[in-house]
C-alpha cells in the first residue's frame, strides 16, 4: 500500500516562526514535572522526541498558582525562581531543531488539594476536596497569574505555551451551566461565562508579546449533561481568536464524562469530525487530537480539511521515532500506541512516574538503554509472546545470535487472543511491529517448532530466556468435565460454538475479555465511529448540550451471567482509567455480575452454585465458560537448571497472575539490556 504522508510532513507558517511539520505531540502528565530534580530526565525525555522530527511539542499541565495544583506540591510556574529548571527542557530541545510549549493548567475542582477552587463549590465526582467558590476579585487575580506564567514560559525558552480550557479543568468550569452558578459577572448568559477564557488569552497575549505562540486548547466536545452547545462553542472559538491565539486545539470530553474518549475501544479519529465542523469558522490553524495514532489518519485528516495539524500524544510515548519514520517511509516500523492506558493514564492517576507498555524506555530515557555488546552470546528465547519478543528483538539490536522458538505457527502468545476482542484489535499493530523487528535485528525466528531441553542442552547456548507463557486454570468441582464447559482458549482460538445463555467463571480481566467477545457480534464498534457513537451517546447532530445523548447500544448477543468468588467489585483488578469503561460497556449488555459465590456442581441443567449467605441457585445456561486464571508454563526450567545452562524466566513464565503485558515486555526489555 501507498504511503502519503505529504500533508502531514507540510510546513506550517504561523507568520511569526514556521512549524516543520503538521504533527503536535499532545500534552501528558508523566510525573517528571513534580519535581526540580526530574528535570533532566524531562528534558531527555523531550529531547528524543525533537530528534524524532516532531513539528511542535506541548509539556504536561503546570499550573499558574497554588489553587491551580492538580496535587499537592506539583507541576507549577508562578515564580521566576522556578524558571531556571525550565531553561533544561528548552535548551535540550531547542539543540535538536524542535519547539516545544509550556501548558498552563488550572485544575479548578479537579485538584487533589483542599486549597482547590473552581467557578461555584459544587465538588467533583472524581475527586475528593470539594472547591471554595472563586470570589470576583480572585477571578481577576486568576487571570493575571495566566498571564504571569505565559511572561515567565518566555523567559524560560519555550516558544510558546497551551492553555488548557477544555477536559473539565477550571476554565471549562465558568463555561457551562453544569458547574458555574454565579450570579456576578462571570456566571448567568453565557456571555459572561466565556469572558474568563478570552479575558486570559488577551492578558497571555499582552505578556508575551505578538511573536509568541498561544495554544487554545477549546472544549469542542463536552460530553456531559448541560455541557456547551454548539452554538457557543463556535462563538467561543471566534472570540479565542480575536483575542489572539496563534491555533486552536481540540479538547474532546470532560474527565467525568461517562464517554470513553481515547481508550483502545475507541475508533480512530473518532472524533475529527467536529474539529472539521470547527475549522469552518476559524482562520487560525485548528489541531485535530483523540485516538489518532497512524500517520496515514493523520495525513487524511489535514487532507480532508478536517483540521491544519494533528494532535498525537501516546503515539510519541510509544516511539519517539514516529514522524522521521513516516518521513522515510517505514510506517510499519512505527511502534503503535494501542492506547492501552496501562503504563500512562493508569500511572498518572496513581501518583507514579508514566512510561508506555510497549515502549518501556518512555521517560526513562536516562535510565533505560542498552549498547552494543562486546561480548557477543547465543542465546535462546523460548515463546514469542510480548515477554520473548521484547527480549529477543532487544539482545539482536545489541548484537547478540538468537534464536526465537515457539510452538505456534505465529508470534504474539497472549496478544493472538486478546487482539479479537471487540475494543482490542490495535493489539494486531503490536506483533506487526516485532514481526519487523524480527526481520530488522536478524532474530532467528523458529515458528511451529516445540522444543525440549536437550534439543537447548545440545545446542550449547550460552543464555537461554524461558518466555512460555502461561495455560488456563482449571476447575475442580463436580461435572467439570461436562461436555458445555469450555475453556476462554476452546472458544476464542478454537471458535467452538457457545451458546445464548452463558455463565462465566472468573471475572479478572480475561472473564471481562470474555463477557465483551460474546455480547458483541458483526462489526465491532471499535472500528465503526457511527456504532461507537450510538452505543455510548455520543450525538453528532449536535443537537443536544455538550453532544451528549442517552446511549442506545445494540442488544447483546447473548445472556451473559459472570460469577467470581471473590466478595468485592466486580473488575476491581481492572485499569484505573479503563475499569469502568469495562463495566458500563457490559452493563450496557444487560451482563449480570455475581460475586462472592462458591461453585458447587455443573449439570444439564446448568451452573449451580452457593450465594454470599449460603442461598443455593441455579444459573440454567448452555454453556460455562472458565476464565478462572492462569498457571506458568516452567516445563524446561528443571532440566536446564541441572544441565548447567543459564536459565531466565520472564512474562507469565515468572508469574502467571493477572496477564499483565506491561511487566512482561519491561522484564524483556530489562533482562536482555543486562546480559
Amino acid at each position: 500500500m501507498s504511503q502519503d504522508y505529504s500533508k502531514l510532513l507540510q510546513p506550517l507558517d504561523l507568520g511569526f516562526t514556521t512549524l516543520k511539520n503538521r504533527a503536535l505531540m499532545g500534552s501528558m502528565h508523566t510525573g517528571l514535572e513534580d519535581r526540580a530534580k526530574d528535570f533532566p530526565k524531562l528534558a531527555a525525555y523531550f529531547a528524543e522526541r525533537a530528534r524524532g522530527g516532531v513539528g511542535l511539542m506541548v509539556t504536561g499541565g503546570f499550573a499558574p498558582n497554588v489553587e491551580g495544583w492538580l496535587s499537592p506540591f506539583g507541576s507549577k510556574l508562578s515564580k521566576k525562581s522556578e524558571v531556571k529548571r525550565h531553561l533544561q527542557v528548552t535548551r535540550a530541545v531547542h539543540d535538536e531543531d524542535g519547539k516545544i510549549c509550556l501548558q498552563i493548567l488550572h485544575a479548578g475542582r479537579y485538584g487533589y488539594s483542599p486549597l482547590c477552587v473552581s467557578a461555584s463549590n459544587i465538588k467533583s465526582p472524581i475527586s475528593p476536596f470539594k472547591p471554595r467558590a472563586l470570589s470576583t476579585k480572585g477571578v481577576h487575580r486568576t487571570i493575571k497569574d495566566y498571564a504571569n506564567s505565559a511572561y515567565l514560559a518566555r523567559e524560560a525558552g519555550y516558544d510558546g505555551v497551551e492553555i488548557m480550557g477544555s477536559e473539565g479543568y477550571f476554565i471549562n468550569q465558568f463555561l457551562v451551566t453544569h458547574t458555574n452558578t454565579r450570579t456576578d459577572e462571570w456566571g448567568g448568559p453565557f456571555e459572561n461565562r466565556m469572558r474568563l477564557p478570552v479575558e486570559i488569552v488577551k492578558a497571555a497575549r499582552a505578556a508575551v508579546g505578538p511573536d509568541f505562540i498561544i495554544i487554545y486548547r477549546l472544549s469542542m466536545l463536552d460530553l456531559i449533561e448541560q455541557g456547551s452547545t454548539w452554538d457557543e462553542v463556535v462563538q467561543l472559538g471566534k472570540a479565542i481568536e480575536a483575542a489572539g491565539a496563534t491555533i486552536i486545539n481540540t479538547g474532546i470530553g470532560w474527565h467525568e464524562a461517562r464517554v470513553p474518549t481515547i481508550a483502545t475501544s475507541v475508533p480512530r479519529a473518532a472524533f475529527s469530525w467536529v474539529t472539521g465542523r470547527m475549522n469552518e469558522h476559524i482562520d487560525i490553524p485548528v489541531v485535530a487530537t483523540n485516538r489518532i495514532n497512524d500517520p496515514q489518519v493523520a495525513n487524511d485528516i489535514i487532507a480532508n480539511g478536517e483540521a491544519d495539524m494533528v494532535s498525537m500524544a501516546r503515539p510519541f510515548l510509544a516511539d519517539s521515532d514516529f514522524i522521521n519514520k513516516a518521513a522515510a517511509g517505514k510506517a510499519e516500523s512505527i511502534n503503535t500506541c494501542i492506547a492501552c492506558n496501562q503504563a500512562c493514564l493508569d500511572h498518572t492517576f496513581s501518583g507514579k512516574r508514566s512510561s508506555c507498555l510497549v515502549n518501556p524506555r518512555a521517560c526513562y530515557e536516562t535510565e533505560r538503554n542498552f549498547s552494543p555488546t562486546n561480548n557477543v552470546k547465543r542465546v535462546a528465547v523460548v515463546g514469542a509472546g510480548p515477554a520473548g519478543l521484547s527480549a529477543a528483538t532487544v539482545l539482536a539490536e545489541m548484537g547478540h545470535h538468537v534464536d526465537l522458538f515457539d510452538q505456534a505457527s505465529e508470534i504474539g502468545g497472549q496478544f493472538n487472543i486478546a487482539k479479537k476482542i471487540p475494543g482490542k484489535e490495535e493489539f494486531h499493530e503490536t506483533l506487526r511491529y516485532f514481526d519487523n523487528k524480527i526481520k530488522e535485528t536478524g532474530v532467528e525466528l523458529k515458528l511451529n517448532t516445540p522444543v525440549v531441553a536437550n534439543d537447548l542442552i545440545g545446542a550449547q547456548y550460552d543464555e537461554v530466556i524461558l518466555s512460555t507463557g502461561i495455560r488456563p486454570r482449571e476447575i475442580s468441582i463436580e461435572g467439570a468435565d461436562h461436555p458445555k464447559v469450555l475453556s476462554y482458549i476452546d472458544v476464542i482460538v478454537h471458535q467452538k460454538p457457545v451458546g445464548e445463555r452463558v455463565a462465566i467463571i472468573g471475572a479478572g480481566g480475561i472473564g471481562f475479555d470474555m463477557a465483551e467477545y460474546l455480547v458483541h457480534q458483526g462489526e465491532s464498534p471499535s472500528l465503526n465511529t457511527a456504532a461507537f457513537n450510538q452505543e455510548w451517546g455520543v450525538d453528532p447532530a449536535y443537537q443536544s448540550a455538550g453532544a451528549y445523548q442517552l446511549p442506545q447500544p445494540e442488544p447483546a448477543a447473548r445472556q451473559i451471567t459472570m460469577l467470581q468468588r471473590k466478595a468485592e467489585k466486580m473488575g476491581k483488578g481492572l485499569g484505573k482509567t479503563t475499569g469502568w469503561i469495562h463495566r458500563a460497556a457490559l452493563k450496557m449488555k444487560n451482563v449480570n455480575m455475581v460475586s462472592g459465590v462458591e461453585y458447587q456442581k455443573i449439570d444439564d441443567l446448568g451452573l449451580h452454585l452457593s450465594g454470599p449467605n449460603g442461598e443455593t441457585k441455579l444459573i440454567e445456561c448452555d454453556h460455562v465458560v472458565v476464565c478462572a486464571g492462569q498457571l506458568s508454563r516452567r516445563d524446561l526450567e528443571e532440566e536446564l537448571v541441572a544441565a548447567g545452562i543459564s536459565t531466565h524466566l520472564i512474562g507469565g513464565a515468572k508469574l502467571a497472575g493477572e496477564l499483565d503485558a506491561k511487566r512482561a515486555i519491561l522484564e524483556g526489555f530489562e533482562l536482555a539490556s543486562s546480559l
